[in-house]
């Protein structure tokens, strides 16, 4: 076991790195069900819209409480002003001139209670209620008034109160300094204010947020029609009908994963048409080899029956049944492998040496090559390594090398090169193939006149198959006359840095 598998396993993780909870936990979550789309869509337009109108009450309500405090304390303000109106200096003594009328306007009041107090230059209390709370030496002068007033909160006989203070010069011919008046005022009113802007702006963000939640709904039930109609489509068809979805049917953003969908039956439309023709083929292209060989095996029992049989003719009849079988044989094996490269597009590729693998070839086909007395020989000075599926690649060598013994007379020469790029070429010696018949040999079944002389018992796929693992490889082939014009040279160069 490798090192970094042993440390894999010691650290009790998959291969991916993570520990098994947490690889088991992502695993689960990619297996859970996605569920409703318009719930989804909802979920995600209303939570949010929500959350925000929750932050934008808020807001509101503070910019409004905001607002009361200003109108209110610009009131208390005046209230404060109007007393300090009727401060003035008599006899060497602040005095504060309030009526019995102003007084009881001051005591009760419709929207709270008032409490005022006046203090002299000195800091005596001059009228009103001497225990009002103090003014906080850390509150600021307001900046909203042209007045040297300040605005606090405190508690008054156990009521929270507002408190305006505010600076008053007075002054006559004998003295003069600075008095300070007090208004405080109980903060009901500004509570109630407070309490209806809440309940109000409650009311309206619930109902914009109903209002919204209605138009999502709607909307999000509109958007997803389409996709509504393309399911009916689809759920509608026949289990025959493979034709495309028209992407119009949906929006701009949905495209995609319909021109997927149209891609994905197009390839079920040509496994399902490779399988049928395959079928077709086959059944072709079987059916008269089984019938000459049941005939065959038929003639032959026809003679074993006979009182005197002839020996010499039974021997002939079986070994031309030998000879039919390996012929169909041969036939299944490479319409086999044709079926076998229409499946081979999701293998993963592999490294293969090219010059080892046409070395083993070539020793696996000498023993026809010395029956026939054809020299086979092997020029491969560089190494060439290509990504490819090895027994694939291995069929195709083995195809081109086959098809140039097969149609080299005795004596010829059958030459396998290995040249940088990488390019394999397998040349012959025999009778070629016509320039307008190259393009036609590829296809399956096709055999070329001359080919048909001397090799009458071929099955026309060979040329077929090392086209289709060229193809396979993105690798291309090309035919050409051999040495001095004879013969057939095939050339297949394989992509570069492959």
């Amino acid at each position: 076991m490798p090192p970094l598998e042993n440390q894999r396993q010691n650290q009790g993780t998959d291969p991916s790195g993570l520990s098994p909870a947490v690889a088991a936990g992502f695993n689960s979550a990619a297996a859970a069900p996605l569920g409703s789309l318009r719930r989804q869509l909802l979920v995600w337009l209303l939570v949010p819209l929500i959350l925000l109108m929750a932050v934008n009450a808020v807001s509101v309500y503070r910019n409004a409480l905001d607002a009361a405090d200003m109108a209110y304390d610009r009131s208390l303000l005046a209230s404060t002003r109007a007393l300090a109106e009727r401060v003035s200096i008599v006899d060497g003594k602040v005095v504060a001139n309030v009526p019995y009328v102003a007084l009881d306007s001051f005591e009760t009041d419709t929207l709270g209670r008032i409490y005022y107090k006046v203090t002299g230059i000195n800091g005596e209390t001059v009228s009103g209620f001497g225990d009002l709370p103090p003014v906080p030496p850390d509150v600021p002068r307001s900046e909203n008034y042209p007045a040297l007033v300040r605005f606090y909160h405190a508690d008054y006989n156990g009521q929270p109160v507002r408190i305006a203070a505010l600076l008053q010069p007075v002054y006559d011919d004998s003295m003069r300094g600075i008095t300070l008046i007090q208004v405080a005022e109980t903060t009901d009113a500004r509570r109630g204010l407070s309490r209806q802007i809440l309940f109000d702006t409650l009311i309206w963000q619930a109902g914009l947020v109903l209002a919204a939640g209605l138009l999502v709904w709607f909307a999000v039930r509109l958007v997803l029609r389409p996709l509504m109609r393309l399911k009916e489509e689809v759920q509608t068809r026949s289990v025959s009908d493979l034709s495309n979805l028209d992407p119009a049917l949906v929006h701009k953003e949905v495209r995609p994963l319909v021109e997927a969908m149209n891609g994905s039956m197009s390839r079920i439309q040509s496994l399902i048409a490779s399988q049928r023709r395959f079928i077709a083929d086959a059944s072709h292209q079987l059916r008269t080899p089984l019938t000459v060989l049941k005939t065959q095996a038929e003639l032959a029992q026809r003679e074993a029956a006979r009182e005197h049989c002839d020996t010499a003719a039974l021997r002939g009849m079986v070994g031309s049944i030998a000879a039919t079988t390996d012929s169909a044989v041969h036939l299944a094996n490479r319409l086999l492998m044709l079926a076998r490269i229409e499946h081979s597009g999701g293998v993963a590729p592999a490294p293969v040496e090219l010059r080892d693998m046409v070395q083993q070839v070539a020793l696996q086909l000498a023993v026809p090559a010395v029956a026939k007395h054809i020299d086979l020989s092997l020029e491969a000075e560089h190494e060439a390594t290509v990504q490819g599926q090895p027994l694939l690649l291995r069929e195709m060598v083995a195809n081109l090398v086959d098809n140039a013994l097969r149609y080299t007379p005795a004596g010829g020469s059958v030459t396998l090169r290995v040249l940088p790029g990488p390019v394999l070429e397998v040349e012959d010696s025999g009778a070629g193939i016509p320039a307008a018949e190259r393009e036609r040999v590829f296809s399956p079944f096709y055999r070329a006149a001359a080919t048909m002389q001397d090799n009458p018992g071929g099955s026309g796929l060979g040329l077929a198959i090392v086209r289709d693992i060229a193809v396979l490889h993105h690798a291309t082939i090309a035919l050409a006359d051999g040495a001095g014009g004879h013969g057939l040279k095939v050339s297949i160069a394989f992509p570069a840095g492959a």
